[in-house]
């Protein structure tokens, strides 16, 4: 049985106790509501809670723990026949998982046996024909250090999916009886559901932190064997980014990081004026009908997928910048050679920040009492003065945290640089040239099948880890500047 069919076992179980639980229930207080302790359906939660939650746990952990444990007998397996043909861990265990998966899908088709699987009566000719035919597709001829390796993680896998099965299906069942067996007078239902609803909640809210520890500690771990490897005073106080997977690589984040600011800044400088006046007409100036129509529509802009806003600034905006300043454009001289520029990147980048910096000084805006404005015009100040002097000062630290945000969100963009800002590691202020930033990098040096073994790939840890630590520390300090604002006025 698959993982979904047991995943609809267990809807299909908690369903059933919701309902045996309730009947239970008010079969015990003859059906008097007034005889229980809670409300019938607190019954039914509780045996939903038993026979779906513990056994999803169960099923959780074992196919994570699972994974690991044959992914490490794998690797053990084939490490001396890899090591003696020099090849490619990453490769072969790829082609391992392909053919494994293969057999799979020639069981389900009948092509295979579990006894023809686990017996190895199949020759090397023989399986490939089998997979061939059963739609899996072979980069190279299989070998048999390959295929021994693919029998044994269809084996293990196979074996350890059965128990799983069955052990998540009977603690399914188990809990099930024991819920509808509780569901009688004396048992306190509604605080058992709310202490499990409250553990639920709980358990999500770590789940959210120990996911960010985890990233944080998996690009730590890598970025310390990349420095391991390459100086560190190179990385980030040198001149030069020329990575060489030969030899006499030079890795220095500063090219990087200037490419990186220079065009967020200039993201920033489409973004907060066109966001900010825009907010501050739907707050102030807009009527009603007009705000209802504007806002939703500046805001589907966000909705956007990045890598459209990418392929505007490769094949439209890039273009149309380089008509004006390329060869025999703006005063006959060529100030853009390539369509991909700072300006190209930045300012389709702005138009993406634009419904951000918008919404959130809006929102800002808003928040500002309405004491203010009343105290303003009583004084004989008109709309715009009031704006001018008592609205945007009043709403200035919030607005200052929501240029922050929309700074980190440019600082760390990816498809719209990639695509439009082009990739020289250079320095350079002259916005219609090529820049690159630490995002394209990344994506540049993770590119292919690639071992993490050398430092030009795990250079790219160490550049995400800087990257983490700019935008927290913006993130950090945009959160702090809007929390002294709401203490300060509401």
């Amino acid at each position: 049985m698959s993982t979904y069919g047991v995943l609809g076992l267990l809807f299909l179980f908690a369903i059933f106790g919701f309902f045996f639980g309730r009947i239970r229930a008010l079969s015990s207080a003859d059906g008097d509501i007034r005889k229980l302790h809670s409300l019938p359906q607190y019954y039914g939660l509780n045996a939903v809670f038993l026979a779906f939650f513990p056994p999803l746990l169960v099923l959780i952990l074992w196919t994570f723990a699972q994974s690991v444990f044959v992914d490490e007998k794998i690797e053990k397996q084939l490490n001396p026949w890899v090591l003696a043909e020099q090849a490619n861990m990453n490769l072969v265990i790829s082609e391992v998982d392909r053919i494994s998966d293969g057999l799979k899908v020639s069981v389900e088709l009948g092509s295979l046996t579990y006894k023809q699987i686990n017996s190895k009566t199949i020759d090397l000719v023989g399986i490939e024909g089998i997979l061939e035919s059963s739609g899996v597709f072979l980069t190279n001829i299989v070998q048999l250090p390959i295929l021994d390796a693919a029998r044994t993680k269809f084996y293990l896998e196979t074996l350890g999916n059965s128990i799983r099965n069955w052990l998540v299906i009977i603690g399914s069942i188990l809990g099930l009886v024991w819920a509808v067996v509780q569901a009688k007078l004396s048992f306190r239902a509604r605080p058992r559901v709310e202490k499990m609803i409250l553990l639920l909640l709980g358990a999500a809210a770590t789940l959210a932190i120990f996911t960010s520890v985890g990233i944080v500690l998996s690009m730590l771990f890598e970025a310390i064997r990349f420095f391991g490897m390459h100086p560190w005073s190179d990385f980030f106080f040198g001149s030069t980014w020329a990575p060489s997977f030969s030899a006499g690589s030079e890795l220095s984040i500063l090219p990087l990081l200037w490419g990186t600011l220079y065009i967020s800044f200039v993201a920033l400088l489409v973004a907060v004026p066109i966001g900010l006046y825009a907010a501050i007409y739907l707050s102030e100036y807009a009527s009603r009908s007009v705000r209802a129509f504007a806002k939703p529509l500046l805001e589907v802009l966000a909705g956007i997928p990045t890598i459209v806003y990418g392929l505007f600034a490769l094949t439209t905006f890039g273009p149309f910048l380089r008509k004006f300043f390329g060869d025999g454009g703006f005063l006959g001289v060529e100030w853009m050679s390539d369509s991909r520029s700072v300006v190209t990147a930045g300012v389709v980048m702005g138009m993406m920040l634009i419904p951000f910096v918008s919404s959130l000084s809006d929102d800002i805006i808003n928040a500002v009492p309405q004491s203010l404005r009343d105290g303003s015009y009583g004084l004989g100040a008109t709309q715009s003065e009031t704006v001018r002097s008592v609205i945007l000062p009043a709403a200035l630290p919030g607005i200052i945290g929501a240029i922050l945000l929309a700074a980190s969100r440019a600082i760390g963009e990816t498809m719209i640089v990639v695509l439009g800002a082009g990739a020289v590691a250079k320095f350079a202020g002259n916005p219609l040239e090529a820049l690159t930033t630490i995002t394209t990098r990344i994506v540049s040096q993770l590119t292919g099948d690639l071992e993490f073994d050398s430092a030009e790939t795990l250079v790219a840890f160490a550049l995400g880890l800087t990257l983490f630590t700019i935008t927290l520390g913006l993130n950090v300090l945009a959160l702090y500047i809007v929390r002294r604002y709401r203490e300060q006025y509401e």
